[in-house]
């Protein structure tokens, strides 16, 4: 049998991450000490209190059933109650929240709520991969908008031809970003919502990392500024807030009439979360600050650890006021790619390369310090023993 793939996924490049886990395998069976900064996967367990409350909702034969596909009334109303608090922003449960099987799901399906084959959808480059992945896949067109170091990792709204921007139907954007640990100002949400009005342009953004944010800033919802509610939608994750990133539960918040659409893709592709995940989310958002504080502070001091390191060696960065990335730039000379590949045989350190966020992540790496701390700090004296 002549087997072949559709030309949606035979014409991707291998997925960012598989491709860096066969390296780190090839390694490893060499017999080399990885120290693997590569993944956002936080180390630090899920709160105990999130924990029980799962372990008695998944005692509940009421939780074994079909979950309903836009996530249990109580969950978004923990979602619209935790956004009143956090952010100061109004949302009604039953028509401006549905819940997600972890945000990259919400992602990935909105552009086949939007999207005809052949319309334009602009991205953040670098961004995370699925962006432009889940407009292919909706058989729209990716459109990058870059990320540069002298706008900040700021995209330049009035750079985007007019011709695009008016063909345009969505646009995906990250704050606090990955890869770049940007951070946005609300100058640029209101500049974004007065471009979504101008070119009817439905905004997505992506806010996952808002809840990891250090020395007492913190970030804003695009949802907080005036008109953003009528022109966009925004995800959040409960990953990296509480550490679940394998619980897989997430939310998309906003305009009634995109999550509605988001949700009727829902319908005919999945069947909802696990409701005793739903349940322990609610726990989650209800009782969020618990621990929050301490889980900030490890990862402030990672950090600074590894910041310093990059100060010792040479190398140049911008100190993330969020996230728990460090981007930094690549030795002169090398590519992202070289580079990465230099010190993960030199000193068995992992990073990701910048170009696998993108064409405009080249010269750049990302490393997570999602890791244990003494092994943040290995590594940072194994990249002061390295030769660049």
């Amino acid at each position: 049998m002549d087997l072949k793939w559709a030309k949606r996924i035979a014409d991707l490049p291998p997925y960012l991450f598989a491709e860096i886990d066969a390296k780190k395998s090839e390694m490893r069976a060499k017999g080399v000490d990885i120290i693997d900064l590569s993944v956002g996967d936080p180390d630090i367990p899920t709160p105990r209190h999130i924990v029980d409350a799962l372990k008695k909702a998944a005692e509940d034969p009421q939780n074994h059933r079909y979950p309903s596909y836009e996530g249990m009334l109580s969950f978004r109303t923990a979602v619209a109650e935790w956004y009143k608090e956090r952010f100061g922003v109004e949302l009604d449960p039953k028509t401006e929240v549905v819940a997600l099987i972890g945000s990259k799901e919400g992602i990935a399906h909105t552009p086949l709520a939007f999207l005809d084959p052949g319309d334009i959808a602009l991205y953040t480059d670098p961004g995370y991969p699925v962006y432009p992945t889940s407009i292919s896949f909706a058989g729209g067109v990716p459109y990058a908008v870059p990320l540069l170091k002298e706008n900040g990792f700021l995209p330049d709204l009035g750079s985007i031809p007019a011709d695009i921007a008016k063909k345009a139907k969505m646009m995906f954007v990250n704050y606090p970003n990955n890869p770049t640990a940007a951070v946005a100002d609300g100058g640029f949400y209101e500049e974004l919502v007065d471009f979504a009005v101008k070119y009817n342009i439905l905004i997505c953004h992506d806010a996952a990392y808002t809840e990891m944010a250090y020395e007492g800033y913190k970030p804003s919802s695009f949802l907080q500024f005036d008109g953003a509610k009528e022109t966009g939608i925004e995800f959040h994750s409960l990953s990296k807030t509480f550490n679940m990133t394998g619980w897989r539960i997430g939310f998309a918040v906003g305009n009634g009439k995109a999550i509605g659409g988001l949700g009727k893709i829902k319908t005919n592709i999945d069947s909802g979360a696990f409701q005793a995940v739903q349940v322990a989310g609610i726990e989650a958002l209800k009782n969020y600050k618990i621990g929050l504080e301490d889980r900030i502070r490890i990862f402030q001091e990672r950090r600074d650890i590894f910041c310093r390191g990059l100060d010792e060696v040479g190398l140049s960065y911008s100190k993330p006021m969020a996230t728990f990335y460090v981007w930094f730039e690549v030795p002169a000379g090398l590519t992202s790619k070289d580079f990465s590949a230099k010190l993960l045989s030199e000193t068995g350190i992992v990073v990701t390369p910048g170009t696998g966020f993108g064409k405009y992540g080249e010269g750049y790496v990302r490393v997570s310090t999602t890791f244990n701390t003494d092994r943040i700090i290995q590594a940072v004296e194994r990249l002061k023993e390295a030769k660049f």
